[in-house]
């Protein structure tokens, strides 16, 4: 039987390039992704095991704008170590000025996010889940 083993990479199209580029540099170089390849018309990032490209759509796909709720990509979220690291990246996204859709909090239980557009305004997220699960059932086997 065939087994999907991860999704290797997600390739997202821009209505404007430049500043996708620009805006994804600097949010991946915080996140601790490294250019893969920049091809001119399409560049990629990675951190070892995700990969994130984006290239421009085309004349059609410029006519109109993304608009959460339609057919097709809602949100992407980024699975982060800690709920630190949620705040940090909040922390981070308020100093370049990103919207941000839904401040770091709990969205459901041990479940801990910040919600976030890019320049398209499509909705990524940053988030950490099972961290006070983690702790709890640490704390309930005792020192090691």
């Amino acid at each position: 039987m065939v087994q999907v083993v991860g999704i290797d990479h997600l390739v997202v199209r821009v209505s404007d390039y430049e500043k996708s580029k620009a805006f994804y540099g600097r949010l991946f170089a915080f996140l601790g992704f490294e250019v893969l390849g920049d091809y001119g018309d399409m560049i990629g990032w990675t951190n070892g095991k995700t990969r994130y490209w984006i290239g421009p759509c085309d004349a059609e796909g410029r006519k109109h704008k993304y608009r959460i709720g339609d057919v097709g990509f809602h949100h992407y979220a980024f699975e982060l170590r800690s709920r630190q690291d949620v705040d940090d990246l909040e922390h981070f996204l308020k100093q370049e000025k990103v919207e941000i859709v839904d401040p770091a909090g709990e969205y459901y239980e041990d479940y801990y996010a910040v919600f976030f557009l890019d320049p398209d305004g499509m909705k990524l997220e940053g988030m950490k889940y099972g961290e006070k699960s983690a702790a709890k059932a640490k704390e309930k086997s005792g020192p090691a």
